[in-house]
C-alpha cells in the first residue's frame, strides 16, 4: 500500500471514528464531566490533563486543516484515535450508558456513541 493510500484510508477512517464537529468538541472539552475522565501522565489522579483531554484539543485541530496540510504525525494521532475508539466501543458497558465515564472518555476522542 503506498503512501498516498495509507494516507487517504487513515483520512477516512479518522473521519468515521470522530463525529463530533470541532465546536461540539470544544464545548465538550470545557465541561466538568469532561475533566473527571481519562488516564493521566504519571498515573496522578486529578493532577494534569488526561490524555483523552489532550487528543481532543488536538483532534479540534486536526478537524479544521485541510488534508494537504496534514502531517505524518498528524496521521499518526488520526490512527491512535482511531484505535482508541475501536477499542473503547468493544468494551460498552450494558445498560444506558448517557451520563457514564464510558461515553464521556470517549466524547474526550471526538465520539459520541449516542449519535
Amino acid at each position: 500500500m503506498s503512501r498516498a493510500e495509507r494516507g487517504r484510508d487513515t483520512y477516512r477512517e479518522f473521519t468515521e471514528a470522530v463525529n463530533m464537529r470541532p465546536g461540539e468538541l470544544s464545548t465538550w472539552l470545557e465541561t466538568d464531566e469532561s475533566k473527571q475522565v481519562g488516564w493521566r501522565r504519571g498515573g496522578r489522579a486529578g493532577g494534569g490533563e488526561s490524555v483523552g483531554h489532550e487528543s481532543g484539543r488536538k483532534i479540534i485541530n486536526l478537524l479544521r486543516r485541510r488534508r494537504a496540510e496534514l502531517s505524518e504525525a498528524d496521521y499518526q494521532h488520526m490512527r491512535k484515535v482511531v484505535g482508541y475508539v475501536r477499542r473503547h466501543m468493544a468494551q460498552r458497558p450494558s445498560g444506558a450508558v448517557r451520563d457514564t465515564k464510558w461515553r464521556w472518555s470517549l466524547m474526550n476522542w471526538g465520539h459520541d456513541p449516542l449519535k
